[in-house]
């Protein structure tokens, strides 16, 4: 519990920073080539090492990675070529792209490989399974997964756990009785409080309306535990601080839906004031809808996740915020918990949080180089 309570400590240190300011080397393998003075191989060294660095540059990254790493010690040794096969949502979004990153980084550090699958799409429960159904099939010492929904990966994990092989949940989990009566293990889990993340940036929308006015939900996958978690702390932030729900749906993660599914919410509520959304993908379409609508100054709108693609929006002043935290951090601490479960490591937490704060146009600025 001490390290989990660390972690909370420093998630709850980011928001109330955000709160205050918004105003409410690998060493490289041996070269191959025949030696010629200590002085190439100095040289060889320092330049691999700086081509191969997995520097973080952001000061707010740099600190939520030495919370991240404190609380996952003692960290594993180097590896010796283990394989890890990591199973994500999907590579549409780019907030997978960059957990992937996270995950090829950390292999490339502690010397192991990982191969990072997905399905074709983020509401894709059965591609996700039988994306890992055919890993099993190839020899991996460990699995990193991030489950759609809590019961779409059970069957493969307690696969995986009838032959030995470890299993961590990196963002979101299986479902606890569902992996018991199954017989799926899964040895530790490093997530973010997704239900606070909704929260947080439901109560900014409030914060930008006064305190009042008519607001609407639009989640991800409905049954997906980020998801559900997300839309039940956005309903919650938004009672809690005087707002008027007039519409929950379900948008499956997916741009062109959300612009849909807000356009028709607003159609049926001209005097709508405030969207938040599950994530960027989502909030990106109900943003464009709104200016569509030529009522995108009426219409606060927040996500989640903050891609590139929201950080830029946020700057023209489009989108009104997104909450971040960090897809590189998710996959970075994935590799390290199924190394240090390959390696025997006695894993005495459940579960590792990763912090989260909000960012908007004040603060923009200070998230360069976050991933």
């Amino acid at each position: 519990m001490k390290r989990i309570k660390f972690l909370l400590i420093v998630t709850l240190c980011l928001l109330l920073a955000c709160f205050a300011f918004c105003g409410c080397t690998q060493e490289n393998p041996a070269d191959t080539q025949d030696d010629t003075s200590a002085e190439t191989d100095e040289n060889n060294e320092a330049a691999n090492t700086e081509e191969d660095s997995f520097t973080i540059t952001n000061e707010l990254l740099k600190e939520a990675e030495a919370s991240m790493l404190e609380a996952l010690s003692p960290l594993p040794e180097k590896g010796n070529g283990e394989k890890i096969g990591a199973i994500a949502f999907s590579m549409t979004n780019p907030f997978w792209v960059t957990v992937q990153e996270g995950y090829e980084d950390a292999a490339k550090e502690y010397g192991v490989s990982v191969d990072v699958v997905a399905s074709p799409n983020e509401a894709d429960e059965q591609g996700q399974a039988d994306a890992m159904t055919a890993l099993l099939a190839k020899d991996y010492d460990a699995f990193a997964v991030s489950a759609m929904t809590p019961f779409s990966l059970v069957n493969p994990v307690a696969e995986a756990t009838s032959r030995g092989i470890k299993v961590v949940a990196v963002g979101t989990n299986i479902d606890e009785q569902a992996a018991k009566d199954a017989g799926a293990k899964v040895e530790a889990f490093v997530t973010s409080d997704f239900e606070a993340q909704g929260k947080l940036g439901a109560s900014y929308i409030m914060e930008l309306l006064g305190g009042s006015g008519k607001v609407a939900v639009i989640e991800g996958q409905a049954g997906a535990d980020n998801s559900e978690q997300r839309k039940n702390g956005a309903i919650a932030g938004f009672e809690e601080n005087g707002g008027e729900i007039v519409a929950v749906e379900a948008a499956n993660w997916d741009r062109q839906t959300a612009y849909d599914i807000a356009t028709n919410i607003l159609q049926a509520n001209p005097d709508l004031q405030g969207i938040m959304c599950a994530n960027d993908e989502m909030a990106l379409g109900v943003v464009e809808a709104m200016k569509a609508a030529g009522v995108k100054d009426q219409v606060k709108v927040v996500g989640i996740d903050f891609i590139e693609e929201a950080k830029t929006s946020i700057e023209n002043g489009e989108l009104d915020g997104s909450v971040v935290m960090s897809p590189y951090l998710f996959g970075k601490a994935g590799l390290i918990l199924a190394l240090k479960a390959v390696q025997g490591h006695e894993i005495t937490e459940d579960m590792f949080w990763t912090p989260f704060a909000l960012v908007n146009a004040d603060n923009v600025d200070q998230y360069d180089g976050w991933k």
